[in-house]
């Protein structure tokens, strides 16, 4: 199975800067967006959120921006399920043009499941579990993504 695609949007006026490229932010935004909707792929959404008083918390991201994106461009969001334990995901989401393979932005995020009353970290539910396993199973041929596990860092000096 390929990446899931978890969200298509086109690029719009206000998310472009003075050269007509997507601004920084609005990335985020559009990968937000897809982590929004992988939350409720996996029963997270805002009635068990309401029900249960759990959510997902962002811990880290990273951020790749690795092509330009016009304004006008019709674009998707896959989503690749790296890994998780208990009570943390750790996934991938890549940027591309509607129906095309290029990846123009990647974004590696850790997120926390929290109990909102705390808010502290808390386990996933079986139910939750059951659906990052089937995920993680049907996504498990797919390779690592070329942008996961870096570092920000110069090069040593000589």
């Amino acid at each position: 199975m390929p990446a899931l695609t978890t969200y298509q949007t086109r690029i719009l006026p206000e998310w472009v800067d003075y050269n007509g490229h997507l601004r920084d932010a609005f990335y985020l935004l559009i990968f937000s967006y897809a982590t929004d909707a992988l939350m409720d792929r996996l029963g997270l959404d805002s009635q068990s959120r309401e029900a249960s008083g759990h959510s997902l918390f962002t811990l880290e991201l990273h951020l790749n921006y690795l092509h330009e994106v016009k304004l006008g461009a019709d674009v998707e969001v896959h989503t690749q399920i790296i890994g998780h334990d208990a009570k943390r995901l750790h996934l991938y989401h890549s940027l591309h043009l509607a129906g095309g393979d290029k990846e123009l932005a990647g974004n590696e995020q850790m997120l926390l499941h929290v109990d909102l009353a705390g808010p502290r970290s808390t386990p996933f539910t079986e139910l939750t579990l059951g659906r990052l396993k089937t995920l993680l199973d049907s996504q498990a041929d797919l390779p690592t993504p070329t942008y996961t596990g870096r570092v920000i860092a110069l090069p040593p000096a000589r």
